[in-house]
């Protein structure tokens, strides 16, 4: 098997960040840091466990309302990059956990 073009993936967090990183205070406020904050949360835990399986996973602390959309760009990389190099052992588990992360991605309502 063909390892997965994490590209895609790349791209996404990029438009997630994107977009939070441009909504107003009021938006923020009402909802979509939160939810950016979950997603970023959830793209962190993912990056551990394909860097580290079956250790403890770190919770992403809370940075406030305006750290979000960087919170999504680090995490969303990290796991990228996680994947690009879980890849090479694994392209089957990589492409699966990549399909994983573009749906939370493309589920993302912020």
């Amino acid at each position: 098997m063909t390892a997965p073009d994490i590209a895609a993936l790349d791209a996404a967090v990029d438009a997630a960040a994107d977009r939070l990183r441009t909504l107003p205070e009021s938006r923020l406020r009402r909802g979509a840091a939160a939810r950016g904050l979950e997603l970023a949360r959830a793209l962190a835990e993912r990056a551990q466990r394909v860097e580290r399986p079956g250790a403890p996973v770190r919770h992403l602390p809370d940075a406030g309302i305006y750290s979000v959309g960087d919170q999504v760009a680090v995490a969303g990389h990290d796991l990228a990059q996680a994947l690009r190099e879980a890849a090479t052992a694994d392209p089957a588990a990589a492409g699966e956990e990549l399909t994983a992360a573009l749906d939370l991605l493309r589920a993302d309502p912020a």
